[in-house]
């Protein structure tokens, strides 16, 4: 009789993954429009409704560094018309830097893939003395703390990356903290802050009009967006590969099999040389992945920036 009941429950799970979806499909984005994580959530979306041949809505829930959106998505109906789309921020820091969440990060969601890594490129003020990583960093060293880096807020991925990048040149820099990345920028062009590091969506357009100086991306390897600005490794500094990502997440509970068609949907879809193109044009990297590969890296990424959250004793503002 078990048997029997598990075979039914498997071709009932199979028949809706088969007629999923039926209906539109939102995207929560808990993140405000414009930024590098709703770009990309919206260059997927258009594709998989064209796929799906349904709708897929994009619903900005922005508020409390993501987690007012995530907590959104924790509660929606598991059955794969409401999604989640995250960054490292979400799922690898806001679980160590807030003591306490709406939402249990550990089993409020599963992963479903990868969509695109973010990196990084670390930017100079075009006032600021140093024109090279090396400079920089033999600027820092002969300078403590006067070297101020700014950063989209306190725990933040941009925040987190300065700091592996001083524990990797042995540097120690002052901290700046903005209300989001939009603020941060144009007190950098005006030279009120030395440097920041940003992804290369938001970054690239004011690199190359020559308002910003690129120093190095943070990345194994060159942007195609930027291929004139060397990788940190090319500019001497080891071990300091950071940025950031963005992905798909479930509600815990939605059928695995759903959870199974999105994910090859969203490869599939990623893997098209238009998305592929559209997604480095915009500083993304395309790299979908399995659900399995997905939750590797979130783990890993936690137990890295947790690290730093903990030793640096940083708290949420």
């Amino acid at each position: 009789m078990r048997k029997w009941g598990l075979t039914l429950f498997f071709w009932v799970a199979l028949a809706g993954a088969q007629g999923y979806p039926a209906k539109p499909v939102t995207f929560i984005v808990p993140f405000p429009p414009g930024g590098g994580t709703d770009i990309s959530a919206r260059t997927i979306a258009a594709k998989l409704g064209e796929k799906w041949q349904q709708s897929v809505v994009v619903e900005n829930k922005s508020g409390a560094a993501g987690i007012l959106g995530a907590d959104a998505a924790a509660k929606a109906r598991p059955d794969g018309y409401t999604l989640l789309i995250v960054n490292v921020g979400i799922t690898s820091i806001n679980p160590a830097l807030y003591p306490k969440l709406p939402y249990n990060p550990q089993t409020a969601f599963v992963p479903v893939s990868l969509i695109c890594e973010l990196p990084f490129v670390l930017m100079a003020s075009p006032s600021f003395a140093p024109n090279s990583v090396k400079e920089l960093v033999a600027y820092a060293k002969a300078n403590p703390d006067k070297v101020t880096f700014a950063s989209s807020g306190m725990g933040g991925s941009p925040h987190l990356t300065a700091e592996i990048f001083q524990l990797a040149t042995g540097t120690k820099m002052t901290h700046v903290p903005y209300k989001g990345g939009g603020q941060a920028m144009p007190d950098l062009m005006a030279g009120h802050v030395d440097i920041l590091f940003a992804s290369v969506l938001e970054s690239s357009s004011h690199i190359k009009s020559g308002k910003l100086k690129g120093l190095a991306v943070t990345h194994a390897r060159r942007s195609p967006a930027l291929p004139d600005v060397p990788t940190l490794a090319e500019a001497g500094v080891q071990n300091a590969e950071s940025g950031s990502w963005i992905a798909l997440l479930a509600p815990a509970g939605t059928p695995p099999a759903i959870v199974a068609k999105v994910g090859a949907d969203i490869r599939d879809v990623v893997a098209q040389p238009d998305v592929k193109e559209k997604l480095i044009t915009q500083g993304a990297v395309p790299q979908a992945s399995t659900p399995q590969e997905l939750q590797a890296l979130i783990d890993a990424d936690l137990a890295r920036y947790g690290k730093i959250i903990r030793e640096k004793g940083l708290k949420a503002e």
